[in-house]
């Protein structure tokens, strides 16, 4: 079930200011203009040690196609410079093969090597060509130097592979022996479309990594809404990133950078978002930090705050029931109620998704329905992932166009 709200007023009046400054576009320029959109992304955390002379063949599933593909790298918790001297981007056939003719090197302001400084991202040059939508893009990548942390994300829900020494130009699987359940490097691919495009980009936690969804199969509930948004003929939202952490919180640092600190990297840094759907803070009220209803409303507000700042919409989602996981008391059910409550009924968000009347029991509403129920009572299953993903208003999701 959702709910909309209207954007503030005011918003009107400025775009009809921008739109008389800038001139009304023809016809003609509305239909060649083109920008880039995100059409696959991770949230990037702290990893173990990076190894030298190592070579990673990392699996995304595209969202949304487009041309000349980019992609960013990352050594946002690296403590040292980061040098990777050979980068490929290929289309996958089985495992770790790929489809032959289709493995192409990216480059970096020409060069074939980038060294990516601590704290830093590094985005390659446009790959010409036509990228479609959900395929399985595979980018191998080998740094010679790596060392100190890596920065990656660990619960990818995707089989990758890794090899010593460098093999990234090949197309076959034969030195692609290990296999890693993690993406190292590598937070976004992007691609370049039409300019009325656009992307969602789910903030949150494990339930939108994908924790208990099939590996391999691509069903956590962003996967599922992609599918969605790919079928659709009357939005132009195409693009979706998922950017859960396993374990996030809103406040506080622990899996991962808080939602709050990592929304400008994770979230507003990537190029043709539209909407932020935010589905977090079962963390928060779980872990039995002192975290009240107001502190974790307070988190809610700045993120709407900063999203909107960036000429986001923001679309809420209430947090879902946790009853019979470890951690569940009566006082965070309260807190719980408290926090859907305001999500629900507050208008603080440009419109919102009731994921708990979803997931709920309507029999016992503090417990998660059995037939969503991975068995955790925390997390849905492949069936729960797809409900939440249909219970989405794909209209919603294009607030920020009009």
């Amino acid at each position: 079930m959702t709910a909309r709200f209207a954007r503030p007023g005011r918003l009107i009046a400025v775009l009809a200011v921008a739109l008389a400054l800038q001139g009304t576009p023809t016809a003609a320029q509305a239909a060649t203009a083109r920008h880039d959109v995100i059409t696959w992304g991770a949230s990037a955390d702290r990893m173990g040690d990076g190894t030298p002379d190592r070579s990673y063949r990392l699996v995304v599933r595209t969202s949304v196609g487009g041309d000349d593909l980019r992609i960013r790298l990352s050594n946002a918790f690296g403590d040292r410079p980061v040098t990777f001297d050979s980068v490929y981007a290929g289309v996958r056939r089985t495992g770790a093969e790929l489809v032959p003719g289709s493995n192409r090197r990216l480059t970096f302001d020409g060069a074939r090597s980038v060294t990516v400084p601590a704290g830093a991202t590094a985005y390659s040059d446009p790959l010409p060509g036509r990228l479609p939508a959900a395929t399985d893009l595979v980018i191998s990548l080998h740094s010679p130097d790596a060392a100190g942390p890596a920065t990656g994300h660990w619960m990818a829900m995707q089989t990758s592979y890794a090899a010593q020494g460098d093999h990234t130009a090949e197309e076959g699987a034969t030195n692609w022996t290990d296999t890693v359940g993690s993406w190292f490097y590598l937070d976004a691919v992007t691609v370049r479309t039409s300019a009325s495009t656009g992307a969602v980009v789910a903030l949150g936690d494990s339930i939108t990594d994908g924790w208990q969804s099939s590996t391999d199969l691509n069903r956590r509930w962003p996967d599922y809404l992609a599918r969605r948004l790919r079928a659709a003929t009357g939005t132009t939202v195409k693009g979706m990133a998922n950017e859960g952490i396993s374990g996030n919180k809103v406040l506080a640092d622990g899996a991962g950078q808080s939602a709050l600190n990592r929304l400008d990297r994770d979230v507003l840094s990537h190029p043709g978002v539209r909407t932020v759907f935010l589905f977090e803070g079962v963390n928060d009220i779980k872990a039995h930090t002192g975290v009240t209803a107001e502190d974790l409303i307070a988190g809610y507000r700045e993120i709407v705050d900063r999203a909107h700042a960036a000429g986001k919409c923001v679309v809420g989602a209430t947090v879902g029931p946790f009853k019979g996981w470890s951690e569940w008391d009566p006082a965070a059910e309260a807190v719980r109620q408290e926090v859907n409550a305001f999500i629900r009924n507050s208008g603080a968000f440009d419109a919102v998704t009731d994921f708990d009347r979803i997931l709920r029991n309507p029999y016992d509403p503090e417990r998660i329905l059995p037939f969503f129920d991975n068995g955790d009572h925390l997390h849905p299953n492949d069936k729960g992932m797809q409900a939440l993903a249909d219970a989405v208003d794909i209209e919603n999701l294009d607030c920020a166009s009009g």
